[in-house]
């Protein structure tokens, strides 16, 4: 089967949380810098304007697609010319969800996800999600999901998406370690290449997860950290690409992606 080689970069920002216009502002940096080294698709974390579980999102969160976060964004889509997703806490009547988006390089959004395996503590906060989606595009046929939808009973999401024809998933995430996490006795990273590793090896799908770094400041996690660690399995399961681990640990993670050129029928 022929394919087409895709670059994804994974924009492992520091997200300071309940600081819109800053965290913004860091995504457009990171969106621009991705351009530059001729990405395609670029991949930002979970929960980005606020971090998660903020409270200043009860106040300051806006809609998709017409909010300041979703517009920026797009805006910066179409002036970089790649793809963006990008996690958005979305404002919907009285509800607050933990979503995300996937927007074309004319600034269009064209996936929409709220996030449907939340945390038990974030419930409080966020409201669920009820669906999932695909989208054709010319890197492929895309499906997105969220952070912990990856690690519903039996990957029942990501296997979901592959089922619908996604031959690339991809899913901002928050990843976060409580004070006292060693990495040097524990690597983190296990969960995701559990979870990650045998869906892709089944459907021959690529996952990429992106996740933040910085503190969380708020909530039952409060002093947590969010780590990095952003990765790519391939289709056989192995890890091709890994960011950083650290609080600190900031960048900007690039990989080539063989993704096949034919689009699979979307499962009946």
């Amino acid at each position: 089967m022929k394919s087409t080689t895709v670059r994804l970069a994974l924009a492992q920002i520091h997200i300071a949380p309940g600081e819109r216009a800053r965290n913004l502002q860091r995504a457009t940096e990171f969106i621009e810098k991705a351009a530059r080294r001729n990405a395609r698709l670029v991949i930002l974390p979970e929960a980005l304007p606020f971090g998660w579980m903020d409270p200043s999102a009860l106040g300051q969160a806006d809609h998709i697609p017409g909010g300041e976060t979703c517009q920026t964004l797009s805006r910066a889509a179409e002036a970089a010319g790649l793809y963006v997703c990008s996690g958005v806490i979305e404002r919907h009547g009285d509800k607050l969800f933990n979503a995300a988006v996937l927007i074309r390089p004319t600034g269009e959004v064209i996936l929409h996800h709220r996030k449907i395996n939340e945390l038990k503590i974030a419930h409080d906060l966020y409201a669920l999600g009820d669906r999932i989606r695909v989208a054709d595009t010319e890197l492929g046929r895309i499906g997105l999901m969220i952070c912990a939808d990856a690690f519903v009973p039996g990957q029942a999401i990501s296997r979901s998406l592959a089922l619908m024809g996604a031959q690339l998933i991809v899913s901002p995430c928050a990843w976060a370690v409580p004070p006292d996490f060693d990495s040097s006795v524990t690597p983190y990273g296990q969960l995701w290449i559990d979870n990650y590793g045998p869906v892709c090896r089944e459907f021959g799908v690529w996952i990429a997860g992106c996740s933040n770094v910085g503190p969380i400041q708020s909530g039952p996690w409060a002093g947590y950290k969010c780590i990095g660690a952003s990765m790519v399995v391939g289709p056989d399961g192995r890890v091709r690409a890994h960011g950083p681990f650290g609080e600190d640990s900031e960048d900007l993670i690039f990989i080539d992606v063989d993704v096949p050129t034919r689009i699979r029928p979307v499962c009946c």
